[in-house]
């Protein structure tokens, strides 16, 4: 193994810290929404409300698929722009609205979910993705 390959990597290395980041990023946003979107949804339809959040069952129903849904697609890769962007909208409301006003503390795991779906958003799935096999297909 070279020198070079150890310190820079290749672009072949980037593609698997893609999936890693996109999978683990997925998987651990899913273990918020799933269970809001089945059986938590009244309770936190409450606090959106307290929130002053318009329609707030809709809205929570919205950030609870953002959070299951938008997760399982990003983690797979499909639609992971869509995805990224329903992720990047709820973290959002999560930071500025909910968490707006706390110190960072208290707006930390919203920043570490909305920072890498915005990357996604950015940049999609990635070579090592459905969307990357779906687009090859596509031609």
């Amino acid at each position: 193994m070279n020198i070079k390959k150890i310190l820079f990597g290749t672009d072949a290395d980037s593609n698997i810290g893609l999936v890693i980041l996109r999978v683990f990023i997925g998987a651990a946003l899913l273990t918020h929404g799933w269970g809001k979107l089945f059986g938590g949804l009244d309770g936190f339809a409450q606090g959106v409300a307290g929130m002053g959040i318009p329609a707030p069952r809709l809205m929570a129903f919205l950030a609870a698929f953002a959070e299951s849904f938008g997760a399982i697609l990003l983690a797979l890769g499909l639609l992971t722009r869509p995805a990224a962007f329903l992720i990047v909208c709820t973290m959002g409301v999560a930071i500025f609205v909910a968490h707006g006003g706390q110190p960072f503390a208290k707006q930390e795991m919203a920043w570490l979910y909305f920072v890498p779906a915005l990357f996604f958003l950015l940049k999609g799935g990635g070579k090592w993705s459905l969307d990357g096999l779906v687009s090859k297909r596509l031609g």
